[in-house]
């Protein structure tokens, strides 16, 4: 025999189940919490919240000793141990390793979302997930956690919060034993060394193992915000990186040189120079780099794609940094400052050349003959001496050149660009040498001034 709720037509074993079910349609809550009084729907729910406060969690994991308030959360954890899935579904054969999850997931073959929000008109398939929406309109954040009072608005949210304070990492990474401090984080991690990307956007058709994070590109949606400088991230691993920043943090270091990074995707792009390691291959010249994003840049050599466009000037680069870069040439922003003179560049990479002048070093050796340089794009250059390779040709009178840099001065020979101006005179130039050469000869010696940068 089965009892059926009038409201929803869910079907229950027994009619204590039911009357306790009714509650959630009503809103009824009889069993209130003599320490917070929160109150709860059904009594056993009670007990299992005042093991909050008394902190007691009876049950133990025998294979790592973690404990649950509960014999059902332990079970769920066992789960995680042994692998099993014994909740499959009957549609299209996936298994779970919780009833609950399943039939949540059921619920998407038939579309059914019995749980309405009546001030927005929104529905979900389970009651939770209604229950957390409601409080994006009251604003309620019942969850406080008891180090640091902050409040959230799920329990999983402040469980998830409360790891910040003791560091603890309980889920670890069976294939390279990294660890983390959530299951959830766990699983996007795993996908990494599968390669599995099991969902697609909507709105792109791009194929990505965190969906919810990919889809804020397309919203822009920054939820994280850092506390210092009020920066907003679209990720809470990219939040944690920003702060880094702040506190100066480098917690990943290199095993063979001891270098310290702040985030761990950069010590491995470091690694891979002592291991050699180029691992992504151009499909047009079989070229290789150490990153993805080394590959992409690379790729838009060949087909002389630049999809990011000065707002001043209409003046389109291939990167987002290199567009970054270039809008300083407008704003005259120079952030980087030499710690020894005191000069100033548009890049990074400029000043760390340029600190190399200072110090002498020059970490950048020919295979061939020997010949060092202070940066490496020098050395790349230098090696085309060797190769005779000319790889950036000109489309207006398809003459080569083994830089990308001398195929750029070469082509305002074309367009009689001259973005370099003298701040003296007034006039201009193609090339920053020209004007160097041009305020030595003219205004130096007249004034004693100190020629451009």
């Amino acid at each position: 025999m089965t009892f059926e709720c009038s409201v929803c037509n869910k079907k229950l074993k027994t009619g204590q189940g039911l009357r306790v079910h009714l509650q959630t349609h009503t809103g009824e809550r009889p069993f209130e919490c003599s320490v917070c009084n929160k109150k709860f729907v059904a009594r056993n729910n009670l007990r299992l919240h005042f093991r909050t406060h008394t902190g007691e969690n009876p049950f133990e994991c025998s294979m790592c000793d973690k404990k649950f308030k509960t014999s059902s959360n332990l079970c769920k954890h066992f789960r995680m141990h042994t692998g099993e899935r014994p909740f499959e579904c009957s549609v299209c054969n996936k298994k779970f390793t919780q009833k609950s999850i399943l039939q949540s997931h059921i619920k998407t073959h038939t579309e059914e979302r019995p749980f309405k929000c009546s001030l927005c008109s929104k529905k979900f398939t389970i009651s939770s997930n209604f229950r957390r929406h409601f409080r994006t309109h009251t604003g309620e954040k019942p969850f406080e956690c008891s180090v640091c009072n902050r409040k959230f608005t799920t329990s999983d949210g402040v469980r998830s919060h409360l790891v910040t304070h003791t560091e603890e990492r309980p889920f670890e990474c069976s294939v390279c034993d990294k660890k983390f401090k959530t299951s959830a984080v766990l699983c996007g991690h795993v996908r990494t060394h599968a390669g599995e990307r099991p969902f697609e956007c909507p709105v792109c058709n791009k194929k990505c193992s965190d969906l919810q994070t990919h889809l804020r590109t397309h919203t822009g949606e920054k939820p994280f915000e850092c506390s210092v400088c009020n920066r907003q991230f679209s990720s809470n691993s990219g939040l944690s990186s920003h702060l880094r920043t702040h506190t100066g943090e480098k917690p990943f270091k290199c095993s063979v040189c001891n270098k310290e990074f702040s985030q761990s995707v950069s010590l491995r792009t470091h690694f891979r120079i002592h291991t050699g390691e180029n691992p992504f291959e151009c499909s047009m010249c079989d070229k290789k780099f150490k990153t993805s994003s080394n590959l992409c840049k690379h790729f838009r050599m060949h087909t002389g794609e630049k999809l990011f466009e000065c707002s001043v000037c209409n003046k389109k680069v291939t990167t987002n940094y290199g567009l970054r870069c270039h809008l300083r040439t407008h704003t005259g922003e120079r952030p980087f400052e030499c710690s020894v003179c005191n000069k100033k560049f548009r890049q990074k990479g400029a000043l760390r050349g340029h600190l190399r002048l200072h110090t002498g070093e020059r970490t950048f050796e020919c295979p061939v003959c020997n010949k060092k340089f202070s940066q490496d794009p020098g050395l790349r250059s230098h090696l085309r001496t060797h190769t005779e390779e000319m790889p950036f040709e000109c489309s207006v009178c398809n003459r080569k050149f083994a830089s990308s840099s001398g195929l750029q001065c070469h082509v305002r020979t074309h367009t009689d660009e001259r973005p370099y101006q003298c701040s003296v005179c007034s006039k201009r130039f193609m090339t920053a040498g020209g004007l160097r050469r041009h305020f030595i000869g003219m205004h130096t010696v007249a004034s004693g001034s100190q020629g451009p940068d």
